[in-house]
């Protein structure tokens, strides 16, 4: 099931991640879920996406990693 938008986000993704992780995290869904047919493929690939540009600090807060 693909999301049209932030608002439909499960909650471990919404009250975690900040905005454009989100952005991130939808748009990496959205497109392995198409090519994938798989939920569990789309979660996968869409929290390595966020993973690419964000890291969890020690607070448990993610922020975008430095360049």
């Amino acid at each position: 099931m693909p999301y049209q938008n932030i608002d439909e986000l499960p909650d471990s993704v919404k009250e975690h991640l900040p905005k454009h992780a989100q952005e991130i995290f939808i748009a990496a869904f959205n497109n392995a879920e198409k090519e994938y047919n798989s939920e569990e493929s789309a979660f996968r690939v869409a929290w390595s996406a966020v993973k690419r540009d964000y890291e969890k600090g020690e607070d448990g807060k993610w922020r975008k990693k430095p360049e």
